[in-house]
C-alpha cells in the first residue's frame, strides 16, 4: 500500500530544502533584534547597567515533628470504571502475501527534469533577492554612517526627522523582502504539487506492473536488493509524463493566480477536455 503522505514529505524535502537562506535569517534576526536590519539609533531600547539585588536568606526547613509525616505517603488507590468486554471480531480473508518494493524519492527528484527547472528557475530567483536584500542593507548603513557625521551639526528635532524617514525605509523593505519571498516559496509549492501529483500515480503504476503490492521509502530500509529498487524506473517514466512543470512568473502572485482561476491546479488537470463547439451553419 502506498501512502500519499510519505511521498509528499520526501519530495517537499527535496524541493522545497533550496529555502532562501539570506532573506529568511535576516528576516528572523529583524523580527528577533537588531543584528539583520537597521534600526536607528533612537529607536533602540538604551542599555540599563545590570542591578544586584541583596541576596535573600533561605528560608529553613522546618523540622519534621513526627517520624510518620516525613516519610512519604501512598498516593490512594481509586476505584476505576469496569471495563466493557468487547466483541468477538469475525474472521475475514488474510492479507495478501507482500510483494515489496524499495524506492528512494530523493534521488527521484534530483533525476527529474521537472524538479532540476524548478530548481534553477527559482535558485536564480532567490539569488537576486539576496542581492538585492544585501544592497538595501548596506544602504542602510551608509545612511546611518551619515548621521552619525552631521549629528554635531544638525538639531536634535532634525536628526529624529532623518531617523524616523529611515526606520520607515527599513520597515517598508523588511515587508516588501518578506513578500517577495514568500511569493518564491509558493511557486516552489506549486511545482512541487504538479511532481507530487505524477510522481503518486507513477509509483502506484510501476508497482502494479511489477506485482509490488508494498513499497518502501530506501532510506528507511536497512537491507535490499537490486532488483526490489523501482526509484529509476519511476524517475524514467516520471521524465516521460511530466518533463517541465508550470511555474507562475516572478511578478505574479501564486494567491492572487489561484483566487482568479487563471492558474493551471490538480482539480483543472483531473477535469476532462471540453468538446469543440460545433460550427455554426453559414447563412445564405
Amino acid at each position: 500500500m502506498l501512502r500519499k503522505s510519505g511521498i509528499r514529505l520526501l519530495a517537499a524535502t527535496a524541493l522545497l530544502g533550496w529555502g532562501y537562506q539570506a532573506v529568511s535569517s535576516a528576516h528572523a534576526q529583524g523580527t528577533g533584534g537588531n543584528a539583520g536590519w537597521f534600526v536607528p539609533k533612537a529607536s533602540q531600547p538604551a542599555a540599563r547597567a545590570p542591578q544586584r539585588e541583596a541576596a535573600a536568606p533561605m528560608p529553613l526547613a522546618a523540622a519534621p515533628t513526627d517520624m510518620e509525616e516525613a516519610q512519604p505517603q501512598n498516593p490512594p488507590i481509586l476505584p476505576l470504571p469496569p471495563v466493557p468486554k468487547a466483541p468477538d471480531v469475525p474472521k475475514s480473508a488474510p492479507p495478501p502475501a507482500p510483494v515489496i518494493g524499495v524506492i528512494s524519492v530523493p534521488e527521484v527528484m534530483r533525476l527529474s527534469s521537472a524538479a532540476q527547472q524548478a530548481e534553477r528557475v527559482l535558485g536564480a530567483r532567490r539569488d537576486d533577492l539576496a542581492r538585492e536584500a544585501q544592497k538595501e542593507q548596506a544602504g542602510w548603513r551608509d545612511e546611518q554612517q551619515k548621521l552619525q557625521g552631521q549629528a554635531k551639526t544638525m538639531a536634535s528635532d532634525q536628526i529624529q526627522a532623518q531617523e524616523r524617514k529611515l526606520q520607515e525605509r527599513v520597515m517598508a523593505a523588511q515587508k516588501d523582502f518578506r513578500n517577495r519571498n514568500r511569493v518564491i516559496q509558493e511557486a516552489a509549492q506549486v511545482a512541487l504539487g504538479q511532481i507530487e501529483r505524477e510522481l503518486v500515480q507513477i509509483i502506484r503504476q510501476v508497482a502494479a506492473s511489477r506485482g509490488m503490492n508494498l513499497v518502501l521509502h530506501r532510506e528507511q530500509v536497512a537491507l535490499s536488493q537490486e532488483p526490489l529498487d523501482v526509484t529509476q524506473q519511476v524517475a524514467t517514466q516520471l521524465n516521460a509524463v511530466l518533463p517541465t512543470v508550470f511555474i507562475p512568473a516572478a511578478d505574479a502572485d501564486p494567491e492572487v493566480l489561484a483566487k482568479s482561476g487563471t492558474m493551471p491546479t490538480t482539480a483543472d488537470a483531473d477535469k476532462p477536455a471540453p468538446a469543440p463547439a460545433a460550427a455554426a451553419p453559414a447563412k445564405h
